[in-house]
């Protein structure tokens, strides 16, 4: 099983591994005549993969202690207001997530997001985005140039200004994600388990503060969904 790991002591096993490779390397260096070029150090597969220089956030699956709560947003397509309780209905495994259509990681995790929603949806799958620091025209131009959203999508805030006040920063600092815009932002719920009334939604629910990582959200969405049997991988866990 993945260990129970917190954000920081993923990073930190992660950074252990990185000064062995380099550690290695340099070994191997002053053992030949001709110096061996830099390599970029090999660290065997973890919850949370190395960084990539394309500038790839990755993050693991975290359960947490945040303390959902329910809203209502504005449609992007049409102003409609959309409530996340009763979008949620009757679906087995949701995905919200919070992004900035200027933000370099959201278009690398947008086509991860639409191809797992395609893979799943007729199985009970849905994906609701919300739109944050930007105007809602930037986001319908992000959505256009891709041949148009393949979920919902709803905005919360059309400024960079309004950041501290909005439910996506609150969510984000109580997660301990130190991002300073933390788009992409995702959050998993499972429809059948969620309070039926009240603002709370859940207590506890499932996170990745940045960017999906595609296998280990597959293997999650398809346990949630009941189609394969539990397997030795579990996603990381923060006690609260």
């Amino acid at each position: 099983m993945f260990k129970k790991l917190s954000r920081h002591a993923a990073a930190t096993a992660f950074a252990l591994a990185v000064g062995a490779g380099a550690a290695a390397a340099q070994t191997a260096s002053a053992q030949t005549a001709t110096p061996a070029p830099t390599q970029t150090p090999v660290v065997a597969a973890t919850p949370v993969p190395a960084p990539s220089t394309a500038g790839h956030e990755y993050a693991p699956l975290i359960e947490q202690k945040i303390d959902y709560k329910d809203w209502t947003f504005k449609s992007l397509k049409d102003g409609s207001p959309v409530n996340l309780r009763e979008w949620a209905k009757g679906k087995k495994l949701v995905m919200v997530v919070y992004f900035a259509p200027w933000c370099g990681n959201w278009k690398m995790e947008a086509p991860v997001v639409a191809r797992l929603l395609d893979k799943y949806r007729k199985d009970g799958f849905d994906v609701v985005a919300v739109s944050e620091y930007a105007a809602a025209a930037d986001s319908r131009k992000h959505f256009d140039s891709q041949g148009g959203a393949p979920y919902t999508v709803v905005v919360e805030s059309e400024a960079r200004e309004a950041r501290d006040q909005t439910t996506h920063y609150a969510y984000r600092q109580i997660a301990n994600d130190t991002r300073r815009w933390g788009s992409p932002f995702n959050v998993f719920l499972e429809p059948s388990r969620l309070n039926a009334k009240g603002d709370v939604l859940a207590e506890k629910t499932w996170v990745v503060g940045g960017e999906l990582i595609e296998r280990d959200a597959e293997q999650f969405i398809r346990e949630k969904l009941g189609l394969t049997e539990k397997t030795a991988v579990e996603p990381c866990e923060v006690k609260p």
